[in-house]
């Protein structure tokens, strides 16, 4: 991963072999980033992603392997318990033409993944929702 300072923007490049929550977390410690965004394209070879059901309260994840084309990513940046927290959700297609989408868990890059990273003045913590178990954002008072 190679990354450089705009303004208050972030421009990434992710490399082959490289998993994109994995370095984004990297890049936002070195970077002491504890709330903002990030979008993003590029190739992968490796997805994980799935789907929350809220009445199970329980996330069910599926993998791929293949060749497959990101054509949007997106995230949230966030603490949880002192440590960075990202929500993620990526769509992904394929040589022909079929999309895969949703919360994404893991991808490994093939050819390149190029990002932004905008971060936030503030601070936005999580904390379990009981109605639905999700990690809702919780804001300070």
């Amino acid at each position: 991963m190679e990354y450089r300072k705009f303004g208050n923007r972030y421009m990434v490049r992710m490399d082959p072999g490289e998993e994109i929550l994995t370095k984004v977390k990297e890049l936002c410690k070195a970077e002491n980033i504890t709330l903002g965004e990030f979008r993003g394209l590029g190739a992968a070879n490796e997805l994980e992603l799935g789907l929350y059901d809220v009445t199970k309260k329980q996330y069910f994840k599926e993998e791929y392997h293949g060749q497959y084309e990101i054509t949007s990513l997106f995230g949230t940046i966030s603490e949880k318990d002192g440590d960075v927290y990202l929500h993620a959700h990526l769509s992904a297609g394929t040589l022909h033409g079929v999309s895969l989408g949703g919360h994404l868990s893991r991808a490994v890059i093939s050819g390149t993944c190029e990002m932004i990273i905008e971060p936030m003045e503030g601070h936005a913590g999580r904390a379990v929702n009981e109605l639905t178990g999700l990690n809702d954002l919780k804001f300070d008072s």
